[in-house]
């Protein structure tokens, strides 16, 4: 069973509140990218991981891998060979843990005939991987619990930016100023992308200036993306390092991942249809 693991990309982070116990309540316009990884699983006496592709060097295979720890997710779970192929940089804020958890939930519920696990113990996975396990432009609230199915979007193309910087989910939280800032307004319809990124624009990601003191290159990356000919929005994504660039145009997309490649070659680029 081989099933692809899509980027998720946030189009705007909104956080507004923390928890008793420590979870940050967010509100987030969430997009996924035919760019992605692959999750492959063949029936095995036992349960076990080989990654390989071009950023298999920056995952760890242990105990404690995300897509080891969906597999057993399951009640009563059997044995599986799961070769992951790893295209998107790790811990990079476009969600590739969690979309390989998803897909390895979704081909190990196909391979073994056996329903998803309930939503619980996905969510106990990691607040991404609920949406990510959809994969379908989704509204997400809470701590990543409540989604909310977003109407047709209109079609668009991203290009994704990460600068090969690794950058730490809780040290950007913690640099957060405010904690309960004005959550997202209902979304409206859009007669196409330029309509689209005029009303994203009026939204924020609110992870953005924490992240940025901690890796000022983001807003290299920002620049980059924001000067690039038919780039309706630039921002980052989840809790960076990634950011993204909205274009309407395809060719106008893949021109500026060629340029900005040219450009930056130690930077990872990518450019994918926006799946709606």
């Amino acid at each position: 069973m081989i099933e692809a693991a899509p980027a998720k990309v946030n189009l705007c982070l909104h956080v507004t509140g923390q928890r008793a116990d420590g979870y940050h309540l967010l509100d987030s316009l969430v997009v996924f990218a035919d760019i992605g990884d692959v999750v492959e699983v063949r029936a095995a006496p036992e349960l076990s991981l080989r990654v390989i592709g071009p950023q298999a060097r920056g995952l760890p295979v242990g105990d404690d891998n995300l897509v080891l720890r969906a597999a057993r997710v399951f009640a009563g779970a059997a044995g599986a060979e799961i070769t992951l192929t790893k295209n998107l940089p790790v811990a990079s804020g476009i969600g590739g843990g969690s979309a390989d958890a998803a897909a390895t939930l979704r081909a190990l519920a196909r391979l073994w005939a056996m329903p998803l696990p309930d939503a619980d113990r996905v969510l106990r996975l990691g607040a991404d991987v609920p949406a990510c396990l959809v994969g379908r432009p989704l509204r997400m609230q809470g701590i990543g619990e409540r989604l909310q199915p977003l109407p047709d979007l209109p079609a668009a193309h991203l290009v994704l930016i990460n600068p090969g910087l690794a950058v730490a989910t809780p040290a950007v939280f913690k640099a957060l100023p405010a904690k309960n800032n004005p959550a997202l307004p209902d979304m409206p319809g859009f007669a196409n992308a330029v309509e689209m990124a005029q009303w994203l624009a009026a939204q924020r990601n609110d992870l953005e200036g924490p992240a940025l003191q901690l890796a000022p290159v983001i807003g290299v990356v920002k620049q980059a993306l924001a000067t690039a000919p038919g780039c309706l929005l630039a921002r980052m994504s989840g809790s960076g390092a990634t950011c993204f660039g909205l274009f309407a145009d395809p060719a106008q997309a893949q021109l500026a991942r060629a340029a900005i490649r040219a450009a930056r070659p130690d930077w990872w680029v990518a450019c994918g249809r926006m799946l709606r």
